[in-house]
């Protein structure tokens, strides 16, 4: 077990899917104190379970991350049972149908179309693009703004932020999630800045594309073939997979450790080569 990080806390928001959980679960395996924070108490305590079954240290926590005070009750949680946090991972987020096209490119055509349930750029709601941005920025920005106060007295602290390939370059289909995640990275360059004379350093992942729950049906056939999409992505992948929950952890580790105590502010892509390819 590594000595740099037994005992320290990590919370983790949206730590109840794939993605979180086997981040919560590595963390834990270095002797981490993990809070996974989600929405769905069920799931974040079944998290917490899986971890604690093993020998680590876990709690599951309720948690809204677009509503302050649930935010700061979770936090009173968190320090009455594991103490200030050490290590923040804001991992909620996600999109919605209502902030995503149908089809990759706006046709003449469509302008006239009377398909059922065709949604062209004139037709997404502002209401799901909204929630779009509030899950994945707002839903960080909370967090960080009641977390972070424990660490401004626990210098070496961390903060982990979840971009995208999306905000590097964005993706067809979905404009509403790709602003979301560029905002995420220009939001993490500017905390590691605003932050960086209390000692906490700000940096992200950005994971290429991984298949889980939110995806699966976009990038997958029921037979588990790959759909149109699924074959676009992979075709423009280098390494010619998706990625694997696992394939996260080793950056993970190295963010949070002392390996990278003089980085902060960047955003790392996870992506078998998708963002070095240009398609040629």
């Amino acid at each position: 077990m590594s000595s740099e990080f037994n005992g320290k806390v990590a919370v983790i928001t949206g730590g109840g899917g794939v993605l979180c959980s086997t981040m919560a679960k590595a963390l834990a395996n270095e002797g981490v104190k993990v809070a996974i924070l989600d929405l769905k108490a069920e799931n974040a305590e079944q998290v917490a379970a899986e971890i604690t079954a093993t020998g680590g240290t876990a709690i599951g926590v309720a948690c809204n991350v677009l509503d302050i005070e649930s935010i700061k009750a979770a936090h009173e949680v968190v320090l009455q049972k594991l103490g200030g946090c050490d290590i923040l991972i804001n991992g909620a987020g996600g999109n919605h149908p209502k902030g995503t096209t149908s089809n990759t490119h706006f046709l003449e055509s469509d302008l006239d179309a009377q398909q059922e349930g065709l949604r062209t750029f004139f037709d997404l709601d502002p209401e799901g693009i909204k929630f779009v941005f509030d899950l994945n920025f707002i839903g960080s920005l909370l967090p960080t703004q009641v977390f972070a106060k424990d660490m401004v007295k626990k210098p070496g602290s961390v903060i982990i932020n979840i971009s995208s390939m999306n905000a590097f370059r964005p993706l067809t289909k979905i404009p509403a999630y790709s602003g979301a995640k560029a905002a995420i990275s220009n939001f993490t360059q500017w905390l590691a800045t605003h932050f960086s004379k209390v000692g906490i350093r700000v940096n992200a992942l950005a994971p290429g594309f991984f298949l889980t729950e939110q995806n699966r049906t976009l990038l997958t056939n029921a037979d588990g073939s790959l759909t149109d999409r699924g074959n676009t992505i992979i075709s423009h992948t280098p390494m010619g997979r998706f990625g694997t929950p696992d394939d996260l952890t080793g950056t993970l580790l190295y963010l949070c450790g002392e390996g990278s105590k003089f980085v902060t502010g960047v955003v790392i892509p996870i992506d078998g080569g998708f963002s070095a390819y240009s398609g040629v």
